[in-house]
């Protein structure tokens, strides 16, 4: 992703959006509005910087441009603290010279992490995403809540293909559209923070092409950082759940975020979970450890799979076996 055409567009969707009563600016006689929101030359005032000036940087064409510019710049938008973070990632400056960067390598998932999986088998659906949104490790419930990401290719091992491209995440998600489009603001923000990850240029241009709603809340330029949250299931086995869940970053791999599910005690949902914790339950002469280590290769190379592959778009794994 080129970081001066992602500022020029975050720019200009983020000043589009904000109405001039909003911002507390009169009506002036400069004719009808042709676009919606702010004009250059009112946000412009309202940061108290010149028109000239804000135009080149809402073009791209920054140089060397201050902490206090983009702070009033940010106020004038008011923009919330992730977005504001975005913009100082996209406006920074960057070396005359730029270092040849090293390629990415393969993320892989601490042992210690793993064990904390395994312990959380039964209790509670738990999994780690990488970057891009690549599933990274997963215990066995979350693959019964969600799916059955072992049997996927490493490739396909990513929650932004399974929402886009598995008709079954449509079904299974109560809110699909409100899930998606916080989906797609969270994708954005990781492209802004890796715009040089091959891995996250493939998938945004495969859904671009691939998926019409990821192709317009795309355009949309939102970002969102996902932390925590309330997702509501449609489970074809156990029926609707209500499940919060926490995403949990560790000292040193901030790239990798372990997202655990839980239910509200004495819930249905938490009658439902139990049910299906019991139904997925190994019998006893069967390993219960989550997914086995691997080093995910979709931000870092291509796997062996053509790049045309699609998602498995199979029923859920539980169905039809019990």
């Amino acid at each position: 992703m080129d970081r001066n055409t992602e500022l020029s567009e975050f720019l200009r969707t983020r000043r589009a959006r904000l109405r001039p009563e909003d911002a507390g600016v009169q009506a002036t006689s400069a004719g009808p509005r042709r676009v919606p929101g702010l004009r250059r030359e009112e946000l412009a005032h309202l940061a108290g910087v010149s028109t000239d000036y804000y135009t080149r940087l809402e073009q791209g064409r920054h140089l060397n441009v201050s902490e206090a510019v983009l702070d009033a710049v940010a106020r004038a938008l008011r923009l919330n603290d992730t977005e504001r973070a975005y913009l100082f990632e996209l406006a920074k400056p960057r070396p005359r010279r730029a270092r040849r960067r090293r390629p990415l390598r393969p993320q892989r998932v601490r042992p210690g992490v793993h064990r904390m999986l395994q312990m959380l088998e039964g209790v509670s659906p738990a999994f780690v995403l990488g970057r891009g949104g690549d599933v990274l490790a997963a215990n066995r419930l979350a693959r019964a809540l969600i799916t059955d990401f072992d049997a996927l290719p490493y490739r396909e091992r990513n929650m932004n293909r399974f929402m886009f491209l598995d008709p079954a995440a449509r079904e299974l998600y109560g809110e699909w559209d409100k899930y998606a489009a916080e989906m797609v603001a969270s994708l954005r923000l990781q492209a802004g923070r890796h715009a040089d990850d091959p891995g996250i240029t493939e998938l945004v241009g495969e859904l671009t092409i691939k998926s019409p709603e990821f192709r317009r809340w795309w355009a949309d330029h939102n970002v969102r950082e996902k932390t925590h949250g309330v997702k509501i299931y449609h489970h074809p086995v156990v029926g609707e759940m209500t499940l919060s869940y926490e995403n949990v970053t560790f000292p040193g791999d901030d790239d990798q975020a372990m997202c655990v599910y839980t239910v509200e005690p004495g819930s249905p949902s938490e009658a439902a979970l139990q049910l299906l914790a019991n139904w997925t339950a190994a019998p006893p002469d069967r390993s219960s450890s989550p997914s086995a280590p691997f080093s995910c290769p979709s931000s870092s190379s291509s796997p062996s799979s053509p790049s045309s592959a699609s998602p498995s778009t199979s029923r859920h794994p539980l169905q039809g076996d019990h």
